[in-house]
């Protein structure tokens, strides 16, 4: 047998394999591209006045990051330099717009606190004595809050609300009463609100109670078919609302204690009625 009748073996073709430079290594741009992601997101929430805090935490983080990723460009192991460096100016920009967003909160805060402690102030009321005399000495006006006032007197708010409460008269409850008392007595007394201020003023949170008697028990409210609506809606500048109340008390009470609060804004105001 011939030596052309043996075959060589086939040999499989190895992949090439294009050969690398000895010491370079893939670029390492993460933090620069990080820096960059969250210097945007900073920046947009320092853009948002509530957000601050936000924006100061991301721009902060993405300033270290865009500083660390400068040194990765400079010894060579990254090669976004200019990514890096527009990721670290946008973290600056984040931490002014948080410190920006700060002042305007904590301003705007301030303003808020200082109205309604204004507002608070403002609540307080004078005495009006009737027409024909009574409950302040002549020419005084004293706060309402201090003493009790008569019946016909007015309380008068700073911002124009005065109230006035009438001269107690006895009444004689319904059949089918709710908050009296056989053997009891009942009363009603007269509520004018007028608005001599400048703004509209709601009813809804005016609120009439009352004590009798020398020991200053809580004196029931009537509910019948004359008398228990009290007020409601809105009161114009200019105009009055007037609302009758009755209440029961002990036979033998000598007066009524009636106290009005036109709301949270304002300090209630009472009139010792007597009976």
């Amino acid at each position: 047998m011939s030596q052309s009748q043996y075959t060589q073996p086939h040999q499989p073709q190895q992949p090439y394999t294009p050969a690398q430079t000895p010491g370079t290594r893939p670029a390492r741009n993460g933090l620069g591209i990080a820096a960059l992601v969250l210097g945007i997101i900073g920046t947009v929430s320092g853009l948002v006045p509530l957000l601050f805090w936000l924006a100061g935490v991301l721009g902060l983080i993405a300033l270290i990051l865009g500083l660390a990723g400068r040194g990765r460009t400079k010894r060579g192991e990254a090669t976004n330099k200019g990514v890096t460096t527009f990721g670290a100016v946008l973290g600056l920009v984040a931490l002014i717009l948080s410190v920006v967003g700060a002042v305007l909160t904590f301003k705007a805060v301030d303003d808020v606190v200082s109205e309604l402690d204004k507002a608070v102030v403002d609540t307080t009321a004078s005495a009006k004595p009737a027409a024909a005399g009574g409950g302040a000495a002549d020419g005084a006006e004293p706060e309402a809050g201090g003493e009790s006032l008569e019946g016909g007197d007015s309380a008068v708010y700073d911002d124009g609300l005065e109230i006035t409460v009438g001269a107690p008269a006895s009444y004689k409850p319904g059949e089918f009463a709710i908050g009296h008392t056989r053997g009891n007595s009942a009363w009603t007394v007269s509520v004018v609100i007028e608005n001599k201020g400048k703004e509209k003023f709601d009813t809804t949170l005016v609120t009439v109670d009352a004590r009798a008697g020398k020991d200053g028990v809580k004196a029931e409210q009537i509910f019948d078919d004359k008398t228990g609506e009290g007020l409601s809606g809105t009161v114009l500048p200019g105009k009055k609302a007037t609302a009758t109340y009755a209440f029961d008390a002990p036979a033998d009470a000598g007066h009524l204690t009636v106290e009005v609060a036109p709301g949270f804004e304002w300090d209630a105001s009472q009139w010792e009625l007597k009976l």
